[in-house]
């Protein structure tokens, strides 16, 4: 279970596969100048409420794997995730859809 950290205050658990995902897609928006909301529902323990964060370049954002292996990468859930988070309501994850895997070092949007 890997860790998305924003601002050293948030903290979120993801399975390492799919923070691999929101990594690529959320840095390429970054990249891009875009700014964004990224939400996400947390854990049980912590109330089974929701959490939103407000992304832009500046932000601080740490992303912490649990595996050492780099995991391989969907394309169809790469641009799943990116049509979301282009949408109004911002990145959300959504269940990854059936398609071929590539290893994670040649994976794009």
């Amino acid at each position: 279970m890997g860790k998305f950290i924003y601002n050293d205050r948030i903290r979120a658990d993801f399975e390492d596969r799919l923070l691999a995902h929101l990594q690529l897609v959320i840095t390429t928006k970054l990249r891009r100048g875009e700014a964004f909301t990224f939400m996400w529902r947390n854990d049980q323990s912590l109330g089974d409420g929701r959490q939103v964060v407000w992304l832009h370049p500046g932000a601080d954002l740490h992303w912490q794997y649990f595996g050492s292996r780099q995991p391989s990468l969907n394309p169809a859930w790469l641009d799943a995730l990116s049509h979301v988070a282009n949408s109004p309501t911002g990145l959300y994850v959504v269940p990854e859809p059936q398609g071929a895997s590539v290893p994670a070092s040649s994976g794009s949007i």
